[in-house]
């Protein structure tokens, strides 16, 4: 079956970027250009008749620009000061953005107790749905202001795996800073091969996940193929893609082969719920 001729047909689409992937990596600071790209992209999207949620990272990173530190914040109250100035900035920068492309954006801003909790996690969806319905491109964060340990993803690659899961998209494309899942880490192994499409989740493939943490990011590929066992089971297919030219978002819905596609499988056996509550998307 020809998997990826089957993607010019996604209409809801979740867009996931990391914070290592918003900011210059020599300085910390924001890189424009690639904003203003994927916002172009996703602008374009939209005007294609497809629903588009972007999960973004970078309200700590932004604040941490802001406040002038050089290093990254380890405590937690550090990283929620961070956060709190940052998330503001992020969201005024991506509004204007999007309103050169004549499209509304609004922030939702998640934590870990909303999603699990039955009620919030209705509530959430509803506004979700309500905010597409309204033909706005919701931007969705982890709440890191008030998040502690106890109470956060840790990461935005499970948190875009949910929303996905919550608005029942057929597509989640996370962008990261290596282009696929490689058989070994091809930065040390140059024999190392990507793989093209991933039917199955399994043993083998839980074992080429080699966590790699940059200094403005959180998750490594461990946390993305546990994204793409939530995504997968919650019947989207999901895209790990290189965010350093975001053109290859087109590419992809145009059915090249770039990236890794991991392929959906609706398993009414698998709870999501279940999954995130015992910690199972922590590899």
């Amino acid at each position: 079956m020809d998997y990826r001729a089957q993607l010019k047909d996604k209409k809801k689409i979740v867009i996931k970027i990391g914070s290592s992937s918003l900011m210059h990596e020599e300085t910390g600071l924001v890189n424009f250009r690639r904003m203003e790209q994927l916002v172009r992209i996703i602008c374009d999207l939209k005007n294609q008749d497809k629903d588009v949620i972007l999960v973004s990272s970078g309200a700590i990173a932004v604040g941490r620009q802001t406040l002038k530190l050089n290093y990254k914040p380890k405590t937690v109250s550090l990283k929620q000061a961070c956060a709190s100035v940052g998330q503001a900035q992020l969201m005024m920068m991506y509004q204007k953005l999007f309103m050169e492309y004549n499209h509304l954006a609004a922030q939702v801003l998640l934590t870990f107790d909303a999603i699990t909790n039955d009620e919030r996690r209705q509530n959430a969806q509803n506004a979700l749905n309500e905010i597409l319905q309204q033909g706005i491109i919701p931007i969705v964060n982890e709440n890191d202001t008030v998040a502690t340990e106890e109470i956060e993803f840790g990461d935005n690659d499970t948190l875009s795996a949910i929303v996905a899961h919550l608005i029942h998209a057929d597509l989640l494309i996370i962008l990261s800073d290596i282009d696929g899942l490689y058989t070994d880490d091809p930065h040390k192994n140059p024999d190392a091969k990507k793989l093209s499409v991933v039917e199955e989740i399994n043993e083998k493939i839980d074992g080429m996940a080699k966590d790699a943490i940059s200094m403005y990011g959180t998750g490594g590929m461990s946390t993305k193929i546990s994204a793409a066992r939530i995504a997968t089971d919650s019947g989207a297919d999901m895209a790990i893609l290189s965010a350093e030219n975001l053109e290859v978002i087109n590419q992809l819905i145009d059915g090249e082969d770039v990236g890794t596609l991991f392929i959906a499988h609706d398993s009414e056996a698998f709870d999501t719920f279940d999954f995130i509550l015992n910690k199972g998307y922590k590899n």
